[in-house]
């Protein structure tokens, strides 16, 4: 049953769509923040080019990819070695944290339908964790989204040793949880996070995003389910309207 191999490859069977998301098929869920439940890809955008701008250098699409799944010191060590910076990773990362806290204050707002689905499996009891890369300082700064009330436990990436191409993040929701890996989903737009939670044994819903550089074709082969849009999960009237 949960957790051995058998159960798994029918759990993924069962999850090829999003309405079939609920009623959940599993015991805990795990979000990614930026992209997945939240409208922040312009906002990082912005912290990039006015970062490297004033240095004079132009944003790639791959400086952009690799950042993604990076935490900021590791991100910070990155751009450092990429473009030969003569800064320190605290300067840096002092700088993006002032940036982002500036931009998450005023622009961030989450996805139609994600607190309603919060809130519906929280109603089930289902623990939700909230698995980010961003800093804890920026989503505090983004006072009309209260992450903490939302989730049973976050996790960020500073408290994590390796980025989001390994599934340390997901293991340590999971562990905050008191779940069972085999028995639990992640929410994500990253293939590469995708591809992580799955080597830990989840389920991996890949969640589109308004990101014009996402590749849906890699998001959708590395998907047990692919997630247009939070709305289409069709939730019980009851539960939409609880929230």
């Amino acid at each position: 049953m949960p957790g051995d191999a058998s159960g798994g490859d029918t759990r993924r069977r069962a999850l090829h769509a999003p309405s079939l998301l609920w009623p959940p098929a599993f015991d805990a869920a795990i979000f990614d923040f930026d992209g997945t439940i939240s409208f922040t890809n312009d906002v990082w955008n912005k912290v990039d080019r006015a970062f490297l701008g004033a240095r004079g250098i132009e944003v790639t699409a791959e400086y952009q990819r690799v950042l993604s799944m990076l935490g900021f010191e590791a991100g910070a060590r990155y751009t450092i070695e990429t473009y030969h910076l003569d800064e320190s990773v605290e300067d840096i990362c002092n700088e993006w944290n002032r940036m982002g806290r500036a931009l998450y204050e005023l622009q961030v707002t989450l996805r139609p339908g994600v607190r309603d689905y919060l809130e519906a499996l929280r109603s089930r009891g289902i623990p939700c964790a909230l698995a980010t890369i961003n800093d804890p300082d920026v989503l505090k700064a983004c006072q009309h989204i209260d992450v903490d009330a939302l989730f049973d436990a976050c996790v960020y990436g500073c408290e994590v040793a390796r980025p989001k191409d390994s599934p340390d993040i997901y293991l340590e929701a999971a562990w905050r949880l008191g779940a069972r890996p085999a028995r639990c989903i992640v929410f994500e737009d990253l293939a590469v996070g995708l591809r992580s939670a799955k080597r830990a044994g989840m389920l991996a819903c890949g969640v589109a995003s308004d990101d014009p550089d996402q590749d849906e074709v890699e998001l959708r082969s590395t998907s047990d389910v692919l997630l247009r849009a939070w709305t289409d999960i069709l939730l019980p009237t009851s539960a939409a309207s609880a929230s």
